[in-house]
């Protein structure tokens, strides 16, 4: 069974969705504050976080700058706020998805799956290298030059499809597919993916500026080079 935490301070939220997963057949945890939410994400392990953004105590921005620093778990925000820069930062601290309210509990749902499926693609057992750049997508680790790169679930699962298909040139909506596959609608856009691909060039390049690895295509989209 897959535990989900939610954090959220308004107390109709927080309990609409906890009965709702429950019913699907998920484990909740719920917090009602970022502080609460950050102490049980260390001692319960979820599979995924629901994390709003507004919140007393500790916001989920910070949440997420001190969560990452110890957990790839993924994360879907919760936000009531409409302006696209909000979801930006949230992704660029590394969220994997964003919901706005008010939302419908089967979007809800779909979200969830989908971002949890693309957590588990990144089990598989299959080990690749391209260059002195390696990844095992069982043990779900990359490295570096021997050195070990922490990335989250949305960037793993990018630079595996990268690394797949070493210098074949993706477009970003075909990169932005393979995130949302399975869902339905217009959800996010190809900005997410410059994110993303923002968020790996700075774990991976020397000079993020002249990326050696994700290397950009001017016009079509994004390639991996072998360094």
């Amino acid at each position: 069974m897959k535990t989900i935490l939610v954090i959220e301070d308004h107390a109709g939220i927080r309990e609409l969705v906890q009965e709702y997963l429950e019913a699907q057949g998920y484990k909740v945890l719920t917090a009602n504050n970022g502080k609460q939410g950050l102490y049980t994400a260390r001692y319960e392990t979820p599979h995924l976080i629901l994390l709003d953004i507004m919140m007393p105590e500790m916001d989920g921005y910070t949440f997420i700058r001190n969560y990452r620093k110890e957990s790839e778990v993924p994360i879907i925000l919760i936000t009531a706020k409409l302006e696209e820069v909000d979801k930006v930062v949230g992704l660029e601290l590394g969220a994997d998805d964003y919901i706005t309210k008010p939302f419908g509990m089967a979007e809800l749902l779909a979200r969830v799956r989908a971002v949890l499926r693309r957590s588990e693609q990144t089990k598989q057992n299959t080990v690749l290298t391209v260059g002195d750049l390696s990844m095992d997508k069982s043990a779900h680790w990359v490295k570096l030059a021997g050195q070990k790169v922490e990335l989250t679930p949305s960037e793993f699962l990018l630079l595996s499809i990268f690394m797949q298909y070493p210098g074949r040139v993706f477009r970003r909506i075909d990169l932005l597919e393979h995130l949302q596959e399975d869902l339905t609608g217009e959800i996010g856009s190809e900005r997410t993916i410059d994110v993303h691909i923002r968020n790996i060039r700075a774990k991976l390049e020397l000079e993020s500026s002249k990326p050696k690895y994700i290397q950009t295509v001017f016009g079509v989209g994004y390639r991996l080079g072998e360094g």
